[in-house]
């Protein structure tokens, strides 16, 4: 059973410099997993492009044979890493894990 994991963050910065700098950054170091995980199957991260009053400001979409899969995606170090960054610019955060 695939597991599709999204998550969505609100930036807690309010310049656009700073928002665009750590959705960046976000991107960076979510999309440098990829090899790093083995678990990961896929995974991509996109920024929002329309009514950003309303809409979230940056997504992840990624995709794991399993629970178990996903599971030692959340604990690995490197994802560790990255999460400690995405924490210290986001102000919210949601997501969903559905199988497909």
């Amino acid at each position: 059973m695939t597991i599709r994991h999204i998550v969505t963050w609100k930036l807690a910065a309010s310049d656009p410099q700073s928002r665009a700098e750590h959705a960046s950054g976000i991107s960076e170091r979510l999309t440098a997993l990829v090899g790093v995980v083995e678990d990961i199957r896929s995974l991509s991260v996109a920024t929002n492009v329309a009514y950003p009053e309303q809409n979230w400001d940056v997504v992840l979409v990624s995709e794991f044979d399993d629970l178990d899969a996903l599971e030692r995606y959340q604990k690995h170090p490197a994802h560790q890493d990255a999460a400690s960054y995405v924490r210290g610019v986001v102000s919210d955060r949601a997501s969903i894990d559905y199988a497909l």
